[in-house]
């Protein structure tokens, strides 16, 4: 398998070196260069628990390491969760949720990052290599890549959030981790000036490769291939094909579940939630991606106006022409909109956008008639799914364990739920930021005084 990029300046790139390349060196997203029709696999596959999936679709993917390696890297990253069975799907009154928040930092990042760290350090160590990651986050990305690399010699990380724009639980799980090699950036912005910082400095070709830059957002494909593995799975516990509601920010978990259809799984729609950051769902009803004011809601990991992944969706929508696809991207990044001629019609992608007041109500709603206990994320998506009545059987990916958003919880609830050990834990512990100006070039000053191994 080799990947390209879906601007069309990158090609015949290897899984391992597209793991350590991140964004694509013009711009653009990497993605495979051809996509294997996997349908024939799906009758042996349904008796696979997560971990034995993964194990089985990751090679078509990865073919460039050994499958008793790749399989030993699955194994390390997955004993890490909470639960054996990794992912679950549980019931939320006449919903079906699938529980992706089991891991070392209860969110569903962990399930891709706890992977991509055991990846990173696999290729390094063949490699004899050094790795500066740089990524910004929105709440949940940082503490699951710091997570994923912490304390290991061949990586630095350098995390940007935006300062007081995530939750005082969230910034904790980052900022209270003190190995040598974590650095945790508050900007001052907004995570679309944290994004765009990031993407800026990896335009910088000179400045990449002199430090040896990697991405460990969502631009950094392994990331989405793990994700794909939930969708497959979750998809081939029933016996008919399963609609999806996603809650929605980068469009990097929505558009696992659109690749897990494209490969041949048993999947219907998938439905689009987003708060009231809206360009996603105003994109899907009239066809124009126009960037908007940030606003900052219950749920700030979705506080986006500009969809990382987006592109990725764009590339197969445009039936991989890449040249299609940086005209488009050109247009959005110098006028800030671009548009279609028309609203898009793939037949997969419904969409809807969720106030604070209703995220809030479907918390409330939701407890009340069947006493589950959804954070606001999942909510969102919840609220979405409501209103795609006629789409059956439903599963609402539910991305964070509540107690991450104690005071929107308990508000919503009417009771003291949102609790967990591990983060009330995090509360007294010694803790280390560095805050810094929403300047691409203070972020590369920072660098460059940090890193370890140039």
């Amino acid at each position: 398998m080799k990947y390209c990029s879906t601007r069309g300046g990158v090609n015949g790139v290897a899984f391992k070196d597209a793991v350590i390349m991140g964004l694509a060196d013009d711009g653009g997203l990497l993605v495979p260069e051809s996509l294997p029709d996997l349908s024939r696999e799906m009758p042996g596959w349904r008796k696979l628990g997560f971990t034995d999936l993964a194990k089985a679709l990751l090679p078509y993917f990865a073919d460039d390491i050994p499958e008793t390696d790749l399989h030993r890297l699955i194994d390390q990253a997955y004993a890490t969760f909470d639960i054996p069975e990794v992912v679950r799907i549980a019931p939320a009154g006449d919903l079906n949720v699938l529980e992706l928040f089991h891991g070392p930092t209860l969110a569903f990042k962990d399930v891709a990052l706890q992977l991509l760290g055991q990846l990173f350090d696999y290729v390094l160590a063949e490699r004899g290599d050094h790795l500066n990651i740089i990524g910004a986050t929105s709440g949940d990305t940082g503490s699951a890549a710091i997570a994923g690399v912490r304390g290991r010699d061949n990586i630095d990380i350098f995390i940007l959030f935006p300062n007081g724009r995530v939750s005082a639980l969230q910034e904790l799980q980052m900022t209270t981790v003190t190995d040598e090699n974590v650095h945790c950036l508050a900007v001052d912005g907004s995570f679309d000036d944290c994004q765009n910082i990031v993407k800026t400095i990896f335009a910088d070709l000179e400045f990449k490769h002199r430090y040896n830059l990697g991405a460990v957002n969502s631009v950094n494909w392994a990331r989405v291939l793990a994700q794909i593995v939930y969708y497959a799975y979750a998809s081939l516990q029933f016996d008919e094909p399963v609609n999806f509601c996603v809650p929605t920010g980068n469009f990097g978990n929505v558009f696992a579940g659109y690749l897990a259809k494209q490969l041949g799984f048993p999947i219907g729609k998938l439905v689009v939630a987003t708060n009231e950051n809206d360009i996603l769902a105003r994109f899907f009803a009239t066809g124009e991606y126009a960037r908007g004011d940030v606003r900052f809601t219950h749920t700030p990991a979705m506080d986006i106006q500009v969809a990382s992944n987006f592109e990725r969706y764009l590339y197969y929508y445009f039936g991989c022409d890449a040249g299609r696809v940086a005209a488009f991207m050109e247009d959005f990044r110098t006028t800030g909109t671009a548009s279609l001629d028309a609203p898009p019609n793939d037949g997969v992608i419904e969409s809807t956008a969720v106030t604070n007041d209703e995220t809030a109500s479907a918390i409330g709603d939701v407890y009340r008639q069947s006493g589950y206990v959804a954070d606001p994320h999942t909510a969102v998506g919840m609220a979405a799914a409501r209103r795609f009545d006629h789409l059956s059987p439903v599963v609402c990916i539910a991305t964070a364990e509540p107690a991450k958003f104690p005071e929107v919880v308990n508000s919503a609830v009417g009771e003291d739920v949102a609790h967990h050990p591990r983060l009330d834990a995090l509360k007294g512990l010694p803790s280390r930021r560095d805050e810094l100006p929403a300047d691409v070039g203070a972020v590369k000053a920072f660098v460059q005084q940090r890193v370890r191994d140039e």
